[in-house]
Formats: C-alpha cells, sequence, structure tokens
C-alpha cells in the first residue's frame, strides 16, 4: 500500500535532508490520512491511487498556471516564478513515482477505436459515455485530457 511506503520513504528523505520530497511526502501522507478520516476505512490501493493522482493533477494545474504567468508582461519577479515552477515540476515527479506507468498512445487510441465499435459512438454526444468506458479499461493508466482530445478528434473525424 502506499501509505506505508511513503512513511518509510519520509523516514529517508529526513536523513538525506531532501527538503522537497521530504514535504511533498508529508503533503501526500496528510492527503491520504484525510481520505481515510472522509471514507472511515482504510483506504484501497484503488482509492490511494485516486488521491495520489489528485495530488499530482493540482501539480500540473499549479505547472501551467505559472507558465501562463510567465508569458505575461506585468508579472514583477521571474525569479520566484522559475523557483516556483521548479519546485512543482519536482513535486510532480515525486508524486509521480507512486502512480502506474501510464498507457502508450498507440495502446490508448486501440483502446478508444475498440470502444467506439463497442458503443456505435457517431457524434461528441456520445463523447463521456465512450471516456468513461475508455477509462475504466485503462484502470487510471490514462491521462484525462489526452484521452478526451482523442476520442474528440476520432468523433469528428
Amino acid at each position: 500500500m502506499i501509505s506505508d511506503t511513503i512513511s518509510q520513504k519520509i523516514g529517508e528523505a529526513m536523513k538525506r535532508r531532501d527538503e522537497i520530497k521530504l514535504s511533498t511526502l508529508r503533503m501526500l501522507s496528510s492527503a491520504l490520512n484525510y481520505e481515510r478520516i472522509a471514507k472511515q476505512h482504510d483506504l484501497t490501493n484503488e482509492e490511494e491511487l485516486v488521491v495520489v493522482k489528485r495530488e499530482a493533477k493540482k501539480r500540473q494545474d499549479a505547472i501551467e498556471a505559472l507558465r501562463l504567468a510567465q508569458g505575461k508582461p506585468s508579472t514583477s519577479d521571474k525569479a520566484t516564478l522559475e523557483r516556483r515552477l521548479g519546485q512543482e515540476k519536482e513535486e510532480l515527479e515525486i508524486l509521480k513515482e507512486y502512480l502506474p506507468s501510464e498507457m502508450a498512445d498507440h495502446e490508448l487510441e486501440k483502446l478508444v477505436t475498440e470502444t467506439l465499435k463497442e458503443t456505435s459512438a457517431e457524434s461528441v454526444k456520445d463523447m463521456g459515455r465512450v471516456i468513461g468506458l475508455v477509462m475504466g479499461k485503462t484502470k487510471g493508466r490514462a491521462d484525462g485530457k489526452k484521452l478526451a482530445e482523442m476520442v474528440k478528434s476520432k468523433l469528428l473525424a
């Protein structure tokens, strides 16, 4: 289970004085504990993965926001933005260690094509149903944004 591994990794990060890894793992441990309390039972591996994905998504969103802020001329402190962007990227890489490897594009495309045939989807109206089915088949190994773009392009083609 992820939470067991994190406790061990926190100790290792403390010994190595790796501040970013330590703070990221503590944040993840806290998020897992909050989820466990909210659900009022020990989390399954799937539930733990949902929490890790949620935290990784927060980092991805922060990276996108910081990149947008870098492009604006009114941004006063570019050095701070660069430092924050680097930290968010490091945190995301640490979180990715606890996620299953992402499915290759050709595998995902094959699944999308199969699911489109199975469901007889023909328009963008069917997109949500197709995405839901494919996400169920991938068991969290596919990026939702990439999947949505792939399904949309196939439906519009």
